[in-house]
């Protein structure tokens, strides 16, 4: 069907079962895999989107893209600036409440330099939401000027909301048009078709179904998007993106990390990303019989806290010197 993942493929998954008596392997055959692996992947409904996205491009003044704080590189999807490239453009970083303070003023600085209009919001406390529309009448100043001049006074500004899937476009309008005019999930996929949307600030809003890209060329990318869950957990081998993330957050968040969920940063100089993920489960007392690691429930608990910010405001992604952003 349209909305179904074109994939195909088996990967067998090797996790240490720890016993009294050492560690086995244990191989596990499944139908998930990692974003890091070479695949390519493309779900219908994204090739459908970015059809849309073409033939509609004209019915509008401006592209508002939502990009997530927290990876505001590869948030960014590449198709969206081919696209999208003849349009004015806004970048809105958004769950910026989830993101620290200090890597989201970095970013928005690096961005701007690069020609960008770019801003840090949050839809769920409001911050930022203000300054939108204010934001898209001065990029769009020229073209309001004329429209005035030919007696289109007040004409609404029409505006585009693109993004990858679970970014936070429907919570925007929701907060725009101070109503549930869009269906909000903390997954990603559920806005399938488009939908023109009035607001009260003199903006007509065009959205779109969220959009990821036909392959990803870096793990780092592939895994970020995971990390955040723009990516769809039902098709991911969840117990090693948990591990992995363990790895990334004793990386770039160590202290919030060691904190949440007390852990001692000694105890765990020298351990493999497994042992780490394990020590998770083990603190939070996450055992079933034999005293084993109930790796699914301390990988879910792990995937959430980070998700929902109980480890506090963390990027994952830091600006560099030379880097394509």
């Amino acid at each position: 069907e349209e909305n179904d993942y074109e994939m195909l493929f088996v990967c067998n998954r090797f996790r240490p079962l720890r016993q009294n008596k050492g560690i086995r392997l244990i191989a596990v055959h499944e139908r998930k895999t990692m974003p890091s692996q070479n695949i390519q992947w493309f779900p219908g409904h994204m090739a459908k989107t970015r059809r849309l996205i073409g033939e509609n491009l004209k019915l509008v003044d401006i592209v508002i893209e939502l990009c997530d704080a927290r990876i505001p590189r590869s948030s960014r999807n590449p198709e969206i600036e081919t696209l999208c490239r003849a349009k004015p453009r806004l970048t809105l970083l958004t769950k910026s409440s989830l993101a620290s303070p200090e890597a989201t003023k970095e970013w928005i600085r690096a961005l701007s330099l690069r020609g960008a209009n770019v801003m840090a919001i949050d839809s769920q406390n409001g911050y930022g939401i203000s300054q939108i529309a204010p934001k898209v009448r001065e990029i769009l100043s020229e073209k309001i000027k004329r429209y005035e001049e030919k007696g289109a006074v007040g004409r609404s500004v029409r505006a585009m909301i693109v993004g990858i899937p679970n970014v936070g476009k429907s919570s925007l309008i929701n907060r725009l048009t101070g109503a549930k005019k869009a269906k909000v999930e903390d997954r990603p996929g559920v806005t399938r078709d488009k939908q023109w949307v009035p607001t009260s600030i003199g903006i007509d809003l065009l959205d779109t179904p969220g959009i990821l890209w036909p392959k990803f060329d870096d793990r780092e990318t592939g895994e970020n998007l995971a990390f955040t869950g723009a990516i769809k957990d039902d098709i991911l081998d969840t117990e090693e993106l948990a591990a992995r993330l363990c790895m990334k957050l004793l990386n770039c968040a160590p202290q919030a990390f060691l904190t949440r969920y007390k852990l001692d940063e000694k105890a765990l100089e020298g351990l493999e990303m497994w042992e780490i993920f394990e020590a998770v489960g083990r603190k939070r007392g996450f055992l079933i019989s034999g005293g084993e690691i109930d790796y699914d429930r301390t990988a879910n608990v792990i995937l959430d806290e980070f998700r929902s910010g109980k480890l506090g405001p963390i990027t994952l992604e830091k600006v560099r010197l030379q880097q394509s952003i």
